[in-house]
């Protein structure tokens, strides 16, 4: 039997348990009360204090009522329970005053949870790193404008947790001044939101933003009219009072109506219910902020969304690659400079490239090089170790950077024997990013002289401006 841990935080005891390494962890721990009743669509309120020790073994409930997909690769259970905002804490020594990674689970902003064995922490517990895992809400209770409610509820929830790290973290052994936020994905997503967001200024002083999705509705107008199309598709106000009593299944085909794609056309990649400038808590469009001025990591993977056209579109034909492209924002100008770089490869490939570029490569170049215009503090990586089918896609990147290749459906994904050397090497950056702002002498710094790119790979090289077409070919206005 695990032995039992006690800390005490501001609202009450709380017991995990110590590992067989040494380390503790403290799971499904309330960092606001319950968002049910008036509170579904409030912004996140403190957590009532309790009496006695609250048991914090299990993993608490997830705002995910349902996968992202039918299969999905990264194992994120469904866990019912109206206390979805709730956090996890892995700690070496609750005695000890650690650095604090806050990770923030992915999931396009509508599923996704921070309960998946991909995201336990003893990795970094064991390196010297307090992590925290935490839970918000998704869809349209965390993102969808409602007449009658704060905007950007799944932002202020990122705020709230943020601050409970502040004031219980050295509880757990952490060091509330030394605090790096990172997400994947939609958590990508939010760390550049939460970097663009006045209020979250203070709360952490570094940012890792790992395949960081930021796409439109951006702008208030945009998120203005996503809410009118929910109530041209659903019949239903965009207010909290009409929404409040819905169940979890019924707000499930509400999100479906809504963004459901217009008869006659194709699915799109859009994230319809996530982050928009409201023009209070998030003021302006997080392209077009000046985010916090704090030392950012960054990167993507080779072939994030590469498979997507692969799957939808297999039989393209070549005369529909130079369209396709340009429809997903190249400038007309580069185009036959693109589909040169790409000569020779099939066209499915050559779009679905086009694809990552556009969502992932091209938007994080020029978030890298508007920080290091700053003078701040920059690295930037891209992931190119591949699968067993030849393709670093999104999401591969995760074990190696938890340090957990053994953890359940990583042979499913990664193959029979992904290489632990590149995980050593991955992991090791990201903790001494965490602990020193730096990750280490083998990864200099981006700076405009030479663009220096860590490439992941069995055998991680740095490699100068190896991006440069994707900073030149994708010039336009919302990659600048």
């Amino acid at each position: 039997m695990a032995q039992q841990v006690t800390v005490r935080t501001k609202a009450g005891d709380v017991a995990g348990e110590r590992r067989a390494d040494g380390s503790a962890r403290f799971l499904g721990i309330p960092f606001a009360q319950a968002p049910v009743g008036d509170l579904r669509f409030a912004a996140p309120v403190p957590v009532r204090p309790w009496d006695g020790t609250r048991p914090a073994t299990a993993y608490g409930p997830t705002a995910q009522r349902r996968p992202f997909a039918e299969v999905t690769t990264i194992p994120e259970p469904t866990i019912p329970g109206a206390e979805i905002l709730n956090l996890n804490v892995f700690t070496p020594d609750p005695s000890a005053s650690l650095p604090v990674l806050v990770w923030i689970h992915g999931g396009g902003f509508v599923a996704g949870c921070n309960a998946s064995p991909w995201y336990d922490g003893a990795a970094f517990a064991r390196d010297g790193v307090v992590l925290v895992s935490i839970g918000y809400r998704l869809g349209i209770e965390g993102f969808l404008h409602l007449a009658d409610a704060p905007d950007n509820r799944g932002v202020l929830d990122w705020i709230a947790a943020l601050r409970w790290v502040q004031e219980n973290i050295a509880s757990f052994g952490g060091d509330a001044s030394k605090v790096t936020i990172a997400g994947q994905s939609a958590g990508g997503g939010a760390v550049r939101t939460l970097m663009a967001t006045p209020s979250a200024q203070g709360l952490f002083r570094a940012a890792i933003s790992v395949s960081g999705a930021v796409m439109e509705p951006q702008s208030r107008a945009d998120g203005l009219a996503v809410a009118e199309r929910f109530t041209e598709r659903t019949g239903l106000p965009a207010t909290a009072q009409a929404l409040r009593d819905v169940s979890d299944a019924r707000m499930l085909e509400l999100q479906d109506a809504l963004t459901a794609p217009e008869p006659g056309e194709p699915p799109k990649v859009e994230l319809l219910t996530a982050p928009f400038a409201d023009g209070e808590l998030v003021p302006v469009p997080v392209p077009e902020a000046r985010a916090a001025a704090v030392p950012l990591m960054l990167g993507f993977t080779h072939q994030e969304f590469n498979m997507i056209p692969e799957r939808v579109m297999p039989d393209l034909s070549a005369e529909l690659v130079a369209p396709s492209v340009e429809g997903l924002g190249l400038p007309t100008d580069s185009v036959a400079d693109y589909l040169a770089l790409h000569e020779g490869e099939r066209p499915a490939a050559v779009v679905g490239q086009a694809l990552t570029d556009a969502l992932f490569r091209a938007p994080g170049v020029a978030m890298a090089e508007r920080h290091i215009a700053r003078d701040l503090p920059t690295w930037l990586y891209q992931f190119d170790w591949t699968d067993p089918h030849g393709m670093a896609y999104h999401c591969l990147d995760l074990p190696f950077a938890f340090d957990v290749l053994h953890a359940e459906g990583v042979q499913r994904s990664l193959g029979d024997e992904p290489p632990q050397r590149l995980a050593d090497a991955m992991h090791s950056a990201w903790v001494g990013f965490v602990r020193d702002l730096d990750p280490g002498a083998n990864w200099p710094r981006y700076e405009a002289e030479r663009r220096a790119t860590m490439l992941w790979d069995a055998e991680p090289r740095v490699v100068d401006d190896v991006l440069a077409p994707v900073r030149t070919l994708w010039s336009g206005p919302q990659y600048r």
